[in-house]
């Protein structure tokens, strides 16, 4: 089966879904933003260094979306409006402020696991899949915005610490008067096919055995998406590749990448690894790799990432088994 006829088969990404309005022309309205803030009907999403209450709804599960009045305090992001109208904000708590216990997770989430009512503390790699697709694209929102306020507290000129304006979407040096707007780094990760319809997955050094994934790179200034594609190919692994195809994109906020998927056609299939980035990579046929993974002998990234919907449109179907 050709790819271009699998990539309607699997839906969207998973933390590429959205439901809300970023609703941009409101940022700047201080009068407006203090109005949203008071409205009962206002709902916050505390985030805490990635990480927000989840709770159990039924086979799935929920952000716990708190009140302004019950919100901790911390620095206040919009995140936009809803279809009906209400507002929404996250919240930047700290070990002093946030609310409650905050009982982590770090491992998938199973909701069956969890009582009614029960809450726990989860990111976006344990519950991605299991949001709704409000819940999604508010968490991934907020964790993409705590994550640059968190290290651009100072002013990169004059090291005067910055001021949150624009609803959380500008720091303003209070010295010298610069903006800085929250930063974006775009990614590219890429799935690599030869000519007898194999895939190309590799591990890292710093992975565990049997955990292989597509290869990925940041794209460098003055690059192309597909320059960036052949030359984080060729430099990790030594393969020449050509026809490098968009599939989509996905926010990936750790802490603030842009994932741009791509498949590409390889016009070598020698390996000549890059030691410090590649332990080891393999051709997979489609049998192959599911005998690998059968055995356990391969897992194969979250099905949250980009990664994994870049190895099941090629595979042409949903594969089980996680990291």
């Amino acid at each position: 089966m050709e790819i271009a006829a699998q990539e309607g088969l699997l839906g969207p990404l998973l933390l590429a879904r959205s439901a809300i309005d970023r609703s941009a022309v409101l940022r700047g309205d201080a009068e407006w933003l203090e109005r949203a803030w008071a409205d009962a009907a206002t709902r916050v999403v505390v985030v805490d260094d990635g990480q927000a209450l989840i709770r159990r709804n039924g086979e799935d599960a929920e952000l716990v979306l708190l009140s302004t009045a019950d919100a901790p305090e911390g620095e206040r992001y919009l995140l936009g409006l809803d279809a009906e109208g209400i507002a929404y904000f996250a919240v930047a708590a700290s070990p002093a402020t946030r609310p409650g216990s905050f009982n982590r997770i770090v491992s998938p989430l199973d909701p069956s696991e969890l009582g009614e009512g029960q809450t726990v503390t989860a990111g976006l790699r344990q519950v991605g899949s299991l949001l709704g697709d409000l819940d999604a694209g508010l968490l991934v929102y907020a964790v993409a915005l705590e994550a640059w306020h968190s290290t651009h507290e100072y002013c990169p000129r004059c090291g005067s610490r910055t001021e949150v304006r624009a609803g959380g979407h500008v720091r303003v040096c209070p010295k010298d008067d610069s903006q800085h707007f929250p930063r974006v780094d775009p990614a590219v990760i890429m799935l690599i096919h030869d000519d007898d319809d194999r895939c190309l997955l590799a591990r890292g050094p710093q992975w565990p055995e049997g955990r292989l994934s597509v290869l990925a790179g940041f794209v460098e200034p003055g690059e192309s998406l597909e320059q960036a594609v052949a030359r984080e190919v060729s430099e990790e692994v030594g393969v020449r590749v050509a026809d490098a195809r968009y599939m989509g994109s996905q926010p990936w906020p750790f802490p603030r990448s842009l994932m741009l998927g791509f498949f590409a056609r390889a016009t070598s299939t020698e390996f000549v690894l890059d030691s410090e980035e590649i332990a080891e990579a393999h051709w997979f046929s489609r049998a192959e790799l599911l005998a690998a993974m059968e055995s356990g002998e391969v897992r194969l990234p979250s099905e949250v990432s980009i990664a994994r919907r870049l190895i099941e449109t090629w595979y042409g179907a949903p594969l089980t088994g996680d990291w």
